[in-house]
């Protein structure tokens, strides 16, 4: 059986190595993401989603620091920061709900700075 850290462990492996094919093995077309920038439902429109995080943060000097993660039962919650050229990812966390081995659903909500 898939535990929730499994599927956290897998989805944070996935998202550092930039792998969206194994990142998207962690939703489901049921799966919806809500963020401050709009909500994605289903594989498609959370693809698109992690395809443009994933051209931001492989870019020259990148970096993601995950300071904290926690799981409970179905719950995970994580808190991390980053940067790219464009932005300064100050303090951010996303809380997922892991049900039958998939990431059921995702919230994210963060600081982040435009550079200037």
């Amino acid at each position: 059986m898939t535990t929730t850290e499994d599927v956290l462990d897998h989805h944070l492996d996935a998202f550092t190595a930039q792998d969206l094919d194994e990142t998207l093995a962690d939703y489901t077309d049921e799966s919806v993401v809500i963020t401050n920038v709009g909500t994605f439902r289903g594989l498609d429109e959370i693809e698109g989603l992690f395809a443009d995080l994933f051209e931001e943060f492989s870019q020259e000097g990148s970096r993601i620091d995950l300071e904290r993660k926690t799981v409970e039962d179905e719950y995970a919650y994580i808190v991390w920061n980053g940067e790219t050229p464009e932005n300064d990812y100050e303090f951010c966390t996303d809380t997922f709900v892991v049900r039958d081995g998939t990431i059921h659903r995702q919230t994210f909500a963060g600081k982040i700075e435009p550079k200037a």
